[in-house]
């Protein structure tokens, strides 16, 4: 994959060293961009490094990433621990931290001090209009929704405000695709195209294992069998974490009504901290897993 550049390499910043920022650091480096990760906790830092070296390592073995890439993974990604840190006049900064109104309020506004030519969130539901309020020039600002795992999803959702400029929607368009990405453009409604219809499968999925219908292998056997999805929706659900779908679930059940209310099993697991892959224990158990990666 090549970076769109010339004679200097684009810079960006992802705030948020999470699963999807890890993702969204890792293409970007790959492609050739000068990569920095806003991450204020040294736990969560370590764990995003050890994820670029399994992903670096994965890479390698099945032959999609040179020498050159990897290195660039491995050592070019730099960490900074708030977003005073960053420099100004970035090409990009994404925001991929917690789906929390006042927390991305206030992360995006302190990004927009540093002035990047095009600021995006991270966000799979939250009103990107909404959110445009907090940055100092909308028109600077968009969505730019990616699908975990990152590396090997190849597409991006952008959402457009009403105040998104051509310009920063062409930009977009032009990055994501210099990073090996597909896109799709929405307009900014609840849960825009992807999240409405994948959290729709999960949910019902869900409230089928409440209802005894079948076990939690069997109805993701059956979406992955009968119908070709490349994974169910309740493992799906595990990886992206059960706390983001209850937290996104929570949104658009206030937004569009009862049919995307979260059922009582989903509430439970997450209060119980059964929150998927990152917790080991979900509607799977992947406690192997994940000892297996620290």
């Amino acid at each position: 994959m090549q970076a769109d550049h010339t004679t200097t390499r684009q810079r960006m910043a992802v705030i948020g060293g999470g699963t999807m920022g890890v993702g969204i650091a890792y293409v970007f480096a790959v492609s050739g961009w000068h990569v920095c990760v806003v991450e204020p906790h040294d736990d969560k830092h370590l764990a995003m490094r050890q994820t670029l070296k399994d992903a670096v390592s994965s890479g390698l073995q099945r032959g999609k990433l040179t020498d050159t890439q990897a290195e660039a993974v491995l050592h070019g990604i730099q960490r900074v621990t708030s977003v005073a840190e960053l420099p100004l006049h970035l090409d990009l900064v994404i925001e991929s931290v917690p789906e929390r109104l006042a927390l991305k309020l206030q992360i995006l506004a302190d990004a927009a001090k540093l002035q990047p030519r095009v600021i995006a969130s991270n966000t799979s539901s939250m009103s990107i209009n909404q959110l445009a309020g907090s940055v100092s020039d909308a028109s600077a600002f968009l969505g730019m929704h990616f699908f975990n795992p990152v590396w090997s999803l190849p597409m991006v959702e952008l959402i457009r405000s009403e105040h998104t400029s051509e310009e920063t929607l062409a930009l977009a368009k032009t990055w994501s695709q210099g990073i090996g990405k597909t896109t799709i453009t929405v307009r900014d409604i609840p849960g825009f195209a992807t999240s409405r219809l994948d959290l729709i499968a999960s949910l019902e999925a869900m409230r089928m294992l409440e209802d005894r219908v079948a076990s939690a292998e069997d109805i993701d056997h059956a979406m992955v069998t009968a119908y070709r999805h490349p994974i169910g929706p309740l493992r799906l659900s595990d990886i992206v974490g059960l706390d983001v779908r209850l937290d996104i679930a929570r949104q658009l059940h206030k937004a569009l009504g009862p049919r995307y209310a979260p059922p009582r099993l989903l509430e439970n697991m997450v209060a119980n901290g059964k929150l998927g892959k990152k917790t080991g224990q979900g509607f799977f158990n992947w406690s192997e897993t994940t000892s297996q990666n620290h």
